[in-house]
């Protein structure tokens, strides 16, 4: 009897001890989980400026603020090594800067001038962790310096993934986070300290992609911030933000050309817009490209089907904001994470 009541007496602390190894287990998982999700501010998982002062940056691979580089600074020190890139409005070379690789822009053609002194100013105006570090610029010269990102533009995602070393990011849950990325920045530049400012210079998804660049640890920031209206303005008071097609399904209905094929077209004709007439329609697109094909994406297109059919509501004033579609993006996320941590195993959901 003595023996039955000891070993019954041992066997009671095992079990608390297994008990409490579960709680502890869970409570891991979930500050996991809560790490990889953002709070309502919509910052990303990376912040590369640190707490650095104003008018200074910190790349990812150095250990202290420095301040904007000036003119002095980025004539001398800044060595271009090729160009890597060119469009309407600028020139980008792959230069080094003290042993750190960085993105030199210069103005392509004198006609774009405002719009590149615009999105010069729209960088030191909304540096933080959702946009690209700005290391300096010169003014005088039509120049600017930012961080270089060797994965590219948003446009090589597909490209990149397929490359031996980073196949094994290919999952839902890196590309349901760069869509997080995603309407996060949206998030943040409709609430920015420069205002409300939309992406004017999107009227496809290869235009929309190539204005975001993918970090090495595989999230998001935006790039191209030459044709960044304030909400309220005309659709055309920035070179690119008219649309001459009558048709399209990337742009927003109201954002086409409305007045037919007879009127010439003509920026100061083309209808107001806001937030929610630009960016939002296009969530759906974008999202649909981020997740490809990958196992347990057609689970997240699932749950994300009803947010996103709500961003395609034909009048505006229904579609929801960025922070709604954040909001359920995070939910779902969350939800996929927790009810199916591997790769492989989201379908189950369904």
């Amino acid at each position: 009897m003595d023996r039955h009541n000891s070993t019954t007496s041992r066997g009671v602390p095992v079990v608390l001890v297994c008990l409490g190894a579960l709680l502890l287990g869970n409570v891991v998982i979930y500050l996991y989980l809560d790490s990889l999700q953002q709070s309502d501010d919509g910052k990303p998982h990376l912040t590369p400026h640190g707490a650095c002062p104003p008018r200074h940056f910190r790349m990812a691979n150095m250990k202290n603020c420095s301040p904007w580089l000036e003119c002095p600074q980025v004539r001398t020190e800044v060595r271009k090594l090729k160009m890597i890139g060119q469009g309407a409005v600028k020139q980008v070379f792959l230069s080094e800067w003290k042993g750190h690789k960085v993105a030199l822009s210069k103005l392509s053609s004198p006609e774009y001038q405002e719009d590149f002194l615009h999105g010069l100013s729209m960088l030191q105006a909304l540096q933080g962790s959702h946009v690209v570090v700005l290391v300096g610029m010169c003014s005088e010269d039509n120049t600017l310096v930012t961080e270089y990102h060797p994965l590219g533009s948003l446009l090589s995602l597909v490209a990149v993934l397929a490359l031996e070393r980073h196949r094994v990011r290919d999952t839902w849950q890196t590309r349901l986070r760069l869509a997080l990325d995603y309407v996060a920045i949206l998030h943040y530049l409709h609430t920015s300290p420069a205002g409300t400012r939309v992406m004017c210079d999107s009227n496809d998804l290869e235009k929309t992609l190539s204005q975001f660049l993918l970090t090495s640890d595989f999230h998001l920031v935006v790039n191209d911030l030459d044709a960044l209206p304030e909400v309220g303005a005309p659709a055309g008071s920035l070179v690119k933000c008219g649309h001459r097609e009558l048709t399209g399904g990337f742009v927003a209905p109201e954002q086409l050309w409305p007045h037919g094929e007879g009127q010439p077209f003509a920026d100061e004709l083309m209808p107001g817009y806001d937030e929610k007439k630009t960016d939002i329609w296009k969530i759906p697109d974008v999202t649909r490209f981020l997740m490809g094909r990958v196992a347990g994406g057609d689970v997240a297109h699932f749950h994300l089907f009803k947010i996103n059919g709500e961003c395609k509501r034909r009048d505006p004033h229904l579609r929801p904001s960025a922070m709604d579609v954040l909001s359920v993006y995070r939910s779902v996320y969350a939800t996929m994470m927790r009810d199916s941590p591997g790769p492989g195993g989201a379908r189950d959901m369904l």
